[in-house]
């Protein structure tokens, strides 16, 4: 019941689904509260929640996740109470198809667990609980030709499919396989270390072709810490041929991946607009041109870490997984239509760093994050080359190898143009670099400042973080996110900017309040994350916050991090899991 309320009361600040009409419900609710003259005490006797409208509590429940609004019998698992088990009134109304519009199967990452004993169960309520399901994701138990043909027939507005074969030991048989949803949007398929997926494509190859998102999710994470040979597991040159009107192709952490699997897709790829190989240890860069000069509508590429792979391993055995310098510099960067790049921890040297930045025009997105070969020399570069009018999210995070001053600048030149900010993870920036750049950062949204408590060379100078919120507040109204990583050991801030609680609130005395942080919430309203190292000081901010009825603002570095990537254009087509 507390949920219930909780998102009745948000009911009307987040408008989650397109699909509500919410005229319908005001005329409900009006209905509902027909006699306005009656003592308010009668008023709350007769009318409670049992007297909503049906419509009322469906829309209600759509700001719930399925596991909260399922109302299975026990033959599928549950963890939490249901919404569905309160009353008969309730089960019917949970039961709506319209509720059941985005399903995830998956219990690794949250998902519904179905017992493998009820599979012939939960193909029968296909047809009738998932009937309006726009949304989709599959474990390996339920990939079979049966729930495949009846998503195919009962669910028509499929658009969004996740097959994850990652557990699989071994394969369905998938010869009578004759339907496959054939409206999808977006196709995901998680790859398993050594199943070969080309039997099962093959039934499904006719059907994808409207597919224009792909993502192929690989087995990096497993595949770097164990000395085993990588498999082919999907014909990359067959599936593109079946994939004509891909816009954004993902291929994100696959171990067999090259520069030759790229060219393939891109000779079929007209429209392809984003382009991400992030931890694709075989990729070279050897691709890039011809992708460049057949996709002319590609914006985004993404190009992180691929080339630290395998560097647990001996020399000898390593992959030769680094982007090729002298190829990359042979890439005609100008006559491209690039406007998002990650070139995340890269071994890019600086000759190469120059000859591409300083060539794309249209930039506005980049991440040149951990990159030893970023220097005051790369920025200077840039700068000149005028390439830098368009750039308004920047992540330079632990970039060593650059000055201060070179940082100083940048921003007193390009400053007022950045909406996203990420230096952190520079020791040599203090206090008296930040608190004369703020000022220059008045349209700034994302701001990363600091270093962990981790990192090394330790900071031995004191951060006085009371001026910098000050700073903050005056001088950055539209800040969305913060995040500050020095430790508690290294802020500092004034006893006498701290008042008790008793002085002006009735709740405990153990706490202090912060006056900097008053102005900083009253001053910077679109503020919704701001991430601090845990401690005194981290305590202090989410006091002040959680008093103000914002329970969700401050988080601690061990449980959150800020970056850029969701400014980028392409952000919800690259999610997946």
């Amino acid at each position: 019941m507390t949920a219930i309320y909780d998102m009745t009361r948000r009911v009307t600040m987040h408008d989650v689904n397109s699909d509500v009409n919410y005229d319908d419900m005001d005329a409900d609710v009006q209905d509902f509260f027909t006699d306005s003259n009656q003592p308010y005490y009668h008023e709350r006797n007769q009318y409670t929640i049992e007297k909503l409208p049906d419509k009322v509590l469906r829309d209600i429940f759509q700001y719930l996740s399925p596991k909260q609004v399922c109302s299975y019998s026990s033959k599928i698992s549950f963890q939490i109470n249901q919404v569905g088990l309160v009353c008969k009134r309730w089960r019917v109304i949970s039961q709506n198809p319209l509720l059941w519009k985005f399903v995830s199967f998956r219990p690794n990452y949250g998902g519904i667990q179905v017992n493998p004993q009820c599979i012939d169960f939960f193909i029968q309520l296909i047809g009738t609980r998932f009937s309006e399901l726009r949304i989709v994701e599959l474990a390996t138990d339920l990939i079979t030709p049966n729930v495949l043909y009846e998503l195919a027939n009962k669910a028509p507005k499929l658009q969004y499919l996740t097959l994850d074969f990652s557990t699989a030991m071994q394969l369905h048989d998938f010869t009578d396989l004759q339907s496959f949803p054939s409206r999808l949007k977006s196709l995901t398929i998680c790859l398993s270390e050594n199943i070969f997926l080309e039997g099962f494509l093959r039934k499904v190859y006719t059907f994808i072709s409207s597919v224009e998102t792909l993502h192929i999710i690989g087995t990096y994470e497993k595949v770097e810490d164990e000395e085993e040979e990588v498999y082919e597991t999907v014909n990359i040159f067959k599936l593109k041929q079946f994939l004509p009107n891909m816009r954004v192709v993902n291929l994100w952490g696959v171990p067999f991946i090259t520069d030759e699997h790229v060219d393939a897709i891109s000779s079929n790829c007209a429209h392809l607009e984003c382009l991400c190989v992030n931890y694709c240890p075989k990729v070279t860069g050897a691709c890039l041109k011809l992708v460049l000069q057949r996709c002319r509508k590609l914006k985004t590429l993404f190009l992180a870490h691929t080339s630290r792979f395998y560097n647990t391993k001996p020399p000898e055995i390593c992959l030769n997984s680094e982007l090729d310098n002298n190829i990359v510099k042979m890439v005609d960067w100008e006559k491209t239509r690039i406007e998002e790049l990650d070139i995340k921890g890269t071994e890019l040297n600086s000759e190469a760093l120059i000859s591409i930045l300083t060539r794309l025009p249209h930039l506005r997105w980049l991440d040149a994050s951990w990159l030893e070969n970023m220097t005051d020399q790369v920025l200077e570069a840039w700068q000149n080359s005028n390439a830098m009018g368009s750039l308004q999210f920047l992540n330079m995070d632990t970039c060593d190898s650059i000055n201060e001053q070179a940082l100083v600048d940048m921003i007193k030149r390009h400053g007022h143009q950045f909406h996203g900010l990420c230096l952190g993870g520079q020791h040599k920036l203090l206090e008296y670099f930040w608190m004369n750049m703020i000022p220059q950062l008045r349209n700034i949204r994302v701001m990363v400042m600091g270093i962990a408590e981790d990192c090394c060379p330790k900071v031995v100078a004191k951060i006085h973080v009371d001026q910098f919120i000050d700073c903050i507040a005056q001088n950055c109204p539209r800040l969305t996110r913060l995040e500050v990583r020095w430790d508690d050991e290294t802020l500092r801030f004034s006893d006498k900017s701290r008042y008790k609680l008793h002085t002006a609130f009735t709740v405990t005395n153990n706490f202090y309040f912060s006056k900097f942080i008053d102005v900083l919430r009253m001053k910077c309203l679109m503020l919704h994350s701001i991430v601090l190292s845990d401690g005194q000081y981290y305590e202090l901010v989410r006091s002040n916050f959680e008093r103000a009825d914002r329970m969700s603002v401050v988080r601690t570095t061990e449980m959150c991090r800020t970056g850029l990537l969701h400014c980028s254009r392409y952000f919800n087509q690259l999610l997946f899991n």
